[in-house]
Order: structure tokens, then C-alpha cells, then sequence
């Protein structure tokens, strides 16, 4: 089965509407024959964003709990090597090319991975871009 990493910033394109594109749609199909990883800070980060989108009433309880229901559906296997790596081969990449250690989590599991990433976040795919990993097609 194919694999991507997919980060935070890719995966609340899916709870908001406004942030829908052909590139984030793209993304969601490619779970109907792919399998997505994830490193372990990933449910942290999908959990604070809705905690303050919720707080600033950008959605509501019920539409949380509906996306939960649909990520839990999903194909995403949370990675449980990120906090081994943290003190290593993720502060070193956060180190070198000065992005957060955050950042850094996505990057190392990509490249230990060998596959591409999912995200929205220009800086973070440029720096993917950079190190040679692959961006999913979109």
C-alpha cells in the first residue's frame, strides 16, 4: 500500500469548507488506496486547533465530533518512533534548517518513510522540497 505523511495544517483543510481545494480534495481521495502516517504530535495539533476554533465559534461541538468520526475512519497510522527521535534526528533537523522541532517531526518521518508529504504549509514544502522529499500530487 502507498503511504504519505500528512501533516496538521493538510488535515483541518478538511473540517473547513472555506479552506477546501482541489489540492486538499486530492489529498482525502488519495486515502481511498493510500495509507496516511503520521508522527505522534499530529492528534495533539488536530486537538489544539479545534479547541481554538471552537473557542473563537468557528465550529461547533457536533461538527467536531462529526470530523473526528471521519478521521477515525480514515486510513492514518499514528508513527510511535517521533518521541524516540525528538532529541536526535528531529531536533537536528530543526537545528539545520531552522524550523521548528514541529516541523521537523513531518520531515524526518518522510524521509525515514521514503514518501511524500502532505501539506499546506509553503515553508514546510519548501524545506521537503529542499531536503528531496516528495510533495503528494495534488
Amino acid at each position: 500500500m502507498n503511504r504519505f505523511v500528512l501533516d496538521c495544517s493538510m488535515t483541518m483543510a478538511w473540517c473547513f469548507e472555506d479552506e477546501s481545494s482541489p489540492r486538499t480534495i486530492s489529498a482525502l481521495a488519495a486515502l481511498e488506496a493510500s495509507e496516511a502516517v503520521v508522527p505522534s504530535l499530529w492528534p495533539l495539533e488536530v486537538a489544539n486547533v479545534l479547541a481554538i476554533c471552537q473557542r473563537r465559534q468557528r465550529i461547533g461541538a457536533g461538527d467536531i465530533s462529526r470530523f473526528l468520526t471521519m478521521l477515525n475512519g480514515l486510513p492514518i497510522t499514528v508513527d510511535d518512533q517521533t518521541p524516540k527521535r525528538a532529541f536526535g534526528d528531529v531536533l537536528a533537523l530543526a537545528r539545520t534548517r531552522q524550523v521548528s522541532a514541529y516541523d521537523a517531526a513531518y520531515l524526518e518521518l518522510a524521509m525515514r518513510e521514503g514518501c511524500p508529504l502532505a501539506s499546506l504549509d509553503a515553508r514546510l514544502n519548501a524545506t521537503a522540497a529542499d531536503l528531496g522529499i516528495r510533495l503528494l500530487a495534488g
